[in-house]
């Protein structure tokens, strides 16, 4: 047989081989096929199950079919040779359900990877027979919605070169446990323990093998080992938001300059300057070192790393000029977000280095003057954002041109001329609140099918509403109109809009009724609509707005009686109707059980009449407590602050106050400048979370309630311009807090309580009250003990004592005289036993009674 004869049949013979080991290769076990059927009937497919983790989804387990062979099933791969399922990825499959620690996952004994990452396995915990898969190499377990504590028995996977196990859900490590795993897990390579509750110091052992350390926002604390910068092949290196770990770098050149990549150090404790060293980062592409309390120019060793391209230095105190970021010619994300750098954008003009520039934000640092006209190369923006400094102008074209430009913030600058119609139909938030550009909002900008947050408030916008905005930002969450000049009805289609949480169109001219219907199952928390001229009544349909936390309809001409429905909103916590034409008395049965979570209510400067709402006070359950000093300073409707702020105008302390943000605790009653008559009743003194009362101007007659003295946390009491009379409780002395009273123009007599706030309080507290005296007023109130004599409580109400007017003076100058010739025996005796201090404070006690009933009855005729 020749050699090529030979040749042939070997081949051949490889060939029937190498075909009957790929005939049989991918035929999986049956054990194996059922095993993973089994698993997938554990769970529900749920399109929203990874959209916290996943760009994007598919559900893989749906190919999976008991009529096909399981190597050939999406996400599932197996062992040419034995047909051993090896690999198992199921990342972003919209699973949805509980992982129990019984799964029939477990029984694929020979899996060396698997990926879980992405999916919602709620109220699960990771279960300890994650260790028996021996020969594992891969382990992703991230996002997927698991709790409790990582079992120890993971930490036998000595094999591991790759473990992933974060979540937002107190995923935990045990005491200690840190410090084993790392001493165990010797192979890895990758380790991704980020939002793990470890609360550890960090151990000083590492597997040399080590790429990628991720611990963010872990808990971590101590000092930084200087031996994690000496790991020779770290990539990359993430320990940010660990405020607790300390950070120095090492002075001189460490092990894994070379390599190292990434790092993010954003908000630890950074301790020193950075060294020289740090300029042999030669191969650093991103940092990020924002809120690291950095402070000073910019350290020279850093503009040695002249291939970054991701920097991010925000909520530091570095100063300089902005134009020597030049020096970073392959830059593509800059954030210098709340510096001191200064100077001007003139750099911008002839810059020709940072045409792949995606974002740029220079937010509140100290920059000044216009924006140059001519930019050239910033085409591939998605980011711009220069809010809250000193920049002036008008707002040149080439700003609104980038076609893929997603976020553009002008706010809180000095930008003149109008808002330009926008290439890009990628907005996702445009925000150019705070200047003074005038027109009116471009078409572009209505017609944004993916836009979030539209902020063009503090503007001289004119114009009308255009409907497009309903019929194209459909996405819209926060609409923010406020301060401007818009004119026209407010759009009907606005209460449709199913995304809208925020709605202010507040301090327009703005006209007509608001018959705006606002649709069942709507996100609104907010609805500003004051300050315009809108007429006719409180809408009906804001009570499917079940989300609703601030109302505020005040400075209107709406003419209606008062809404008591909105009560009924779960979550209302402010409701402003001041400055209306709203009318009629506020009747309520306590029973009703509305507006139970009210903190502020402004029914001022209207038309109600009628008593006091008794069983409306009743019904504030969240007045009735005091907050609570937890530390953190929680306020109203508060998750929008970084894109909105929801600003609100209180009269308290006898000033009107703008409120950026309002104080959950901040709790407030103001039904002054209305026509409410009869008595203050005592269920005001049951709201002891009042920090401001105020029934001033209206027809309240009676005496100040005691009860009162149990607002401990009161600061301001506005009672002025009544019919009120009597005397003022001595016990309201105890209202330590209190820095604002006016009792003014009503017919209050008797002395003054001393001490504590009172004796801050001058003239203007009491004027108009011709019967007081005490200080601060010129009459002196004759004792020094600083407590007032009680008279109201002796006193004989019309309706309890008969018709007093029938009291003739004669009756009266009877009693007196009786009682003077009873008054001097009792004289006699009391001196003569040694007792006058008892008896003198009785017979002032006594005289003081007298003379205010007859001055009473005096003014009654």
């Amino acid at each position: 047989m020749g050699i090529g004869k030979l040749t042939l049949l070997m081949l051949y013979v490889f060939l029937c081989q190498l075909g009957f080991s790929s005939s049989s290769s991918h035929l999986c076990p049956k054990d194996q096929a059922l095993a993973l059927l089994q698993f997938k009937h554990m769970f529900t497919i749920n399109p929203n199950a990874s959209d916290n983790y996943c760009d994007s989804s598919y559900p893989k387990m749906l190919s999976w079919n008991k009529s096909t062979d399981c190597c050939s099933w999406d996400g599932v791969y197996c062992d040419v040779s034995t047909g051993q399922v090896i690999e198992l990825n199921l990342t972003c499959s919209q699973l949805q359900g509980k992982f129990h620690s019984n799964s029939s996952l477990f029984q694929l004994s020979n899996l060396k990877r698997l990926d879980l990452s992405g999916n919602d396995f709620f109220g699960s915990h990771i279960s300890p027979k994650f260790g028996d898969f021996s020969s594992l190499t891969h382990l992703h377990l991230s996002d997927s919605n698991l709790s409790g504590l990582i079992p120890s028995e993971i930490f036998h996977l000595s094999k591991l070169h790759v473990l992933r196990i974060t979540s937002h859900n107190e995923l935990r490590l045990g005491p200690h446990n840190f410090e084993r795993l790392l001493k165990n897990l010797t192979q890895l390579r990758e380790l991704d323990l980020s939002y793990v509750n470890i609360s550890s110091t960090i151990p000083l052992n590492f597997s040399s093998y080590l790429t990628t350390l991720q611990l963010l926002d872990t808990q971590l604390y101590g000092i930084l080992p200087e031996s994690v910068f000496h790991l020779s092949n770290l990539k990359s290196l993430d320990l940010s938001s660990n405020p607790q770990l300390t950070v120095t770098f090492p002075m001189t050149r460490w092990n894994s300059s070379a390599s190292l990549m990434n790092l993010y150090l954003d908000n630890v404790n950074f301790i020193g300057r950075i060294p020289e060293a740090f300029g042999h980062l030669t191969s650093l592409v991103e940092l990020d070192m924002s809120s690291c309390n950095l402070s000073g120019p910019i350290p020279n060793p850093l503009w040695n790393l002249t291939k970054i391209k991701v920097l991010d230095l925000d909520n530091n105190h570095l100063e300089g000029p902005i134009s020597q970021f030049l020096r970073f010619g392959k830059i593509t994300e800059l954030s210098l977000r709340n510096n001191n750098f200064y100077g001007q954008l003139d750099f911008l003009s002839f810059n020709r280095s940072w045409t792949q520039i995606a974002i740029l934000d220079f937010s509140s640092n100290s920059l000044t003057g216009p924006i140059p006209l001519n930019v050239s190369g910033l085409q591939n923006l998605r980011w711009l954002n220069l809010s809250s400094n000193n920049l002036n102008g008008s707002t040149p074209s080439w700003i609104f041109s980038p076609p893929s430009l997603q976020v553009l913030d002008l706010s809180n600058n000095h930008f003149s001329g109008k808002i330009q119609e926008f290439k890009s139909k990628k907005l996702l938030y445009v925000a150019v609140k705070q200047n003074q550009l005038q027109g009116s909002i471009p078409k572009s900008l209505l017609n944004q099918h993916e836009l979030l947050y539209l902020l063009l408030s503090h503007n001289n916008l004119s114009g009308q509403i255009d409907s497009a905005i309903c019929a194209n930002a459909k996405t819209l969450i926060v609409l923010d109109l406020g301060s401007n000049n818009l004119e026209g009805k407010i759009l009907h289609c606005l209460g449709e809009m199913s995304e809208l949480e925020v709605l202010d169109l507040s301090n327009n001219s703005l006209s007509g009724t608001i018959n705006t219907t606002f649709s069942i199952g709507n996100r609104l928390n907010i609805i500003k609509l004051d300050g315009n001229k809108l007429e006719g009544k409180v809408p009906q349909s804001l009570i499917n707005c079940k989300y609703l936390k601030v109302v505020d309809l005040g400075n209107n001409q709406l003419n209606d009686t008062f809404p008591k429905w909105l009560g009924t909103l779960p979550s209302l916590m402010i409701l402003q109707l001041r400055s209306n034409k709203l009318h009629g008395p506020i009747k309520i049965s306590r029973t009703e059980n509305l507006f139970a979570q009210i903190r502020v209510i402004d029914l001022s400067s209207n038309e109600f009449s009628g008593d006091l709402p008794v069983s409306l006070f009743e019904n504030f359950e969240a007045m009735k407590i005091i907050g609570k000093n937890s530390g953190t300073r929680e306020y109203v409707a508060d998750g929008y602050s970084v894109y909105y702020t929801n600003s609100l105008t209180i009269a308290t302390k006898g000033l009107e106050l703008v409120f950026d943000r309002l104080l959950i605790s901040n709790i407030i009653i103001d039904l002054s400048r209305n026509r409410f008559g009869g008595h203050i009743p005592n269920i005001i003194g049951d709201l002891v979370g009042l920090h401001t009362l105020n029934l001033s101007h209206n027809q309240l007659e009676g005496h100040i309630p005691a009860s009162l003295q149990y607002l401990s946390v009161l600061e301001s009491l506005d009672l002025s311009s009544n019919k009120m009379d009597g005397e003022i409780p001595h016990q309201l002395a105890s209202l330590t807090f209190l820095e604002v009273l006016n009792l003014s123009h009503n017919h209050l007599v008797g002395c003054i309580p001393k001490g504590k706030q009172f004796d801050t309080f001058d003239n203007t507290s009491y004027q108009g009250n011709d019967g007081m005296r005490g200080f601060p007023l010129s009459k002196d109130c004759g004792g020094d003990d600083g407590v007032p004599q009680a008279t109201a409580p002796f006193e004989l109400d019309e309706e309890e004592g008969g018709d007093s007017s029938m009291i003739s003076w004669q009756a009266v100058l009877m009693g007196y005289g009786c009682g003077l010739i009873i008054g001097l025996s009792v004289i006699y005796i009391m001196l003569s036993t040694q007792k006058p201090t008892w008896f003198s404070t009785m017979f002032e006690e006594l005289e003081h009674r007298i003379i205010t009933r007859m001055q009473k009855h005096k003014k009654r005729n």
